[in-house]
């Protein structure tokens, strides 16, 4: 009896050794950032963002893709498979494979980055992209959300990419290619399910704006979009 007694007041003194092995379980999200109809009340084109990781509390395997359809064929896509590694509360280092499905010719870079939570609370993923012929590219962006009320967020972003040399056959431009800057407002059914409107701006610099001049587009585009955000 004396020794089921002090073996309890061990474990309520200890509470860390009357855990089981199991404390860090093996945990998944998938994440729809943006699901979106862009250009509305012209072509209704389509957007896409998502990510999805499985792993634990420390270490994690991260899925991650992006990509545009216009006049129902798919203009650029891209995947990321990154493996992920807390460093900091809020923030993880990731390495991995990025491919570039469209356009074509098909790119293959190795992927360094960190994804986090920025002072301020602004959401920050900031990678670097090793290629094909030693081109290197450098992709920022950052989030922000304003909660105007408990279901009404208002969601302004931008992004900006680098390069350090040209790639014609994909017409990207060496030093700043491109900026995108959006502006969502969603409304959270719950917090798992939101629609939203929004509006995006996006403008191409240097030889990226040359080289899309070239084919005939225009290398700055407003755009209003209706989408949706979830995850589960």
């Amino acid at each position: 009896m004396k020794v089921i007694i002090f073996i309890c007041a061990f474990f309520l003194a200890n509470p860390l050794y009357a855990v089981e092995m199991d404390d860090d379980p093996l945990l998944a999200l998938v994440k729809i950032d943006q699901l979106e109809k862009t250009d509305i009340g012209d072509d209704n084109d389509t957007a896409w963002e998502a990510q999805a990781w499985i792993g634990k509390d420390l270490n994690k395997l991260w899925l991650k893709t992006e990509g545009d359809i216009v006049d129902g064929d798919v203009e650029e896509a891209e995947f990321q498979l990154l493996y992920s590694r807390a460093i900091a509360p809020f923030w993880d280092a990731q390495i991995g494979w990025r491919h570039d499905v469209k356009p074509t010719p098909n790119r293959n870079w190795l992927a360094i980055g960190v994804q986090g939570l920025a002072p301020y609370f602004f959401e920050t993923d900031v990678a670097l992209f090793i290629g094909q012929k030693g081109n290197v590219g450098l992709r920022t962006q950052f989030e922000y959300e304003f909660l105007l009320t408990q279901k009404w967020i208002l969601s302004p972003e931008i992004e900006a990419n680098f390069f350090s040399k040209n790639d014609s056959d994909v017409a990207i431009g060496s030093g700043l290619s491109d900026v995108n800057v959006g502006l969502r407002l969603r409304y959270e059914i719950k917090r798992e399910f939101a629609p939203y409107i929004g509006v995006e701006w996006t403008k191409s610099y240097g030889n990226t704006a040359d080289y899309i001049a070239a084919e005939g587009e225009d290398s700055s585009e407003l755009q209003w979009i209706l989408g949706l955000r979830a995850w589960f």
